[in-house]
């Protein structure tokens, strides 16, 4: 009889729905890692510097233009960044720490975090400004 052929049935996985999603995904990160990347918003003053090298992981203490004292993006008192910092002193002193604080900071506020990071047993201080736009 001629119903008795067998039929090979070869099942394949279909990789296009993977393929669209993983494209999404991608999209999706590439439109969000910027943004996941903005920190505090400060106005740094411009200078004519060069950037400086650093190959190990670093604090960055930012004062806002509130006069707002953050580590890491993080809000802190001047006691809870003596603290935090004196801790981090401890195990390594020669780690930098810089410090981003907005033009419109008075000049005390700056001079007062300075020296509490100083104060943290902290060596190495950097200031952090922004490069001077051609105008």
């Amino acid at each position: 009889m001629a119903f008795d052929q067998q039929e090979d049935n070869i099942s394949q996985i279909n990789i296009t729905p993977l393929v669209d999603v993983m494209l999404v995904l991608l999209v999706i990160f590439m439109v969000t890692a910027p943004i996941l990347q903005q920190g505090v918003a400060v106005d740094l003053p411009q200078v004519t510097t060069g950037a400086l090298e650093s190959k190990e992981e670093s604090f960055i203490v930012s004062i806002t233009r509130e006069a707002k004292v953050h580590l890491n993006e993080r809000p802190l008192t001047l006691s809870d960044l003596q603290q935090r910092l004196s801790e981090r002193a401890q195990q390594n002193p020669n780690r930098p720490v810089y410090l981003r604080a907005d033009k419109g900071v008075p000049y005390g506020k700056v001079v007062e975090v300075m020296a509490v990071i100083r104060n943290a047993g902290i060596q190495k201080l950097g200031m952090v400004t922004e490069p001077l736009r051609d105008e």
